[in-house]
């Protein structure tokens, strides 16, 4: 099964890189509405999930049982300035991290799938269910990076992890 979850992050990342980096510079940039975020900063709360997930994944992998944080991703992307950063940069650290992550999920023991994790005040769920969400979440966000007329539902965003 982590191989499943592995490779599906793998593919992912590897087709969707393709379309990002088609993206201009000045588009990546541009806010669609005062107050929402520019693809930068879509695109930089990709990373910020990405590590938060690592350490949910880790972590889940060492414990009996997760028990970690929420986070405050407006706080997040503002903190790091997604929107002053080049466009390709953020490409290429988005790609390597979550080529980082399925190489984690690839070699994650099958036996700590159902290992229970409760992130923030959320009902408690599985391990798998936080890396099957992660990466629905990302594809949810890429799509609307991409400005695609589909965009991915996830079950995690009901939940709030």
């Amino acid at each position: 099964m982590p191989e499943h979850l592995a490779q599906s992050l793998k593919e992912a990342v590897d087709r969707e890189a393709v379309f990002l980096k088609a993206v201009t510079e000045r588009d990546a940039s541009r806010k669609p509405a005062a107050g929402a975020w520019s693809q930068k900063e879509e695109l930089g709360h990709l990373i910020d999930s990405a590590t938060n997930n690592h350490v949910r994944f880790v972590r889940a992998s060492l414990e009996p049982e997760f028990h970690g944080l929420g986070y405050e991703q407006d706080g997040w992307v503002n903190a790091h300035r997604y929107h002053e950063m080049p466009w390709a940069d953020l490409i290429d650290f988005w790609k390597n991290y979550n080529l980082l992550l399925a190489r984690l999920v690839e070699h994650l023991p099958e036996n700590l799938m159902g290992r229970k994790c409760i992130v923030g005040e959320s009902q408690p769920v599985t391990l798998e269910f936080l890396i099957e969400d992660y990466v629905l979440h990302m594809q949810h966000h890429l799509d609307h990076i991409l400005e695609r007329n589909v965009i991915t539902e996830y079950p995690g965003a009901a939940l709030g992890v």
